[in-house]
């Protein structure tokens, strides 16, 4: 799975959710789409569930694509 970055905020959202809870950074990062969800904003939404995925994708120990 390649896992997108779009922005370098998109990073330091992900980096400062990380720092701030840890191990729980992905579950942060899911709560605040849900609630973006509920209140009706698609693009905050999508942002936060990228950020998701972005933590998973840092807190991996396996590399992730092809390796030179």
């Amino acid at each position: 799975m390649h896992t997108y970055i779009a922005s370098r905020a998109a990073l330091d959202d992900a980096c400062q959710l990380i720092d701030r809870f840890g191990d729980n950074a992905a579950f942060e990062a899911a709560v605040r789409a849900e609630g973006a969800r509920d209140r009706g904003n698609v693009l905050r939404f999508c942002h936060w569930r990228q950020i998701e995925r972005v933590i998973v994708t840092l807190a991996s120990a396996e590399p992730q694509g092809s390796i030179h």
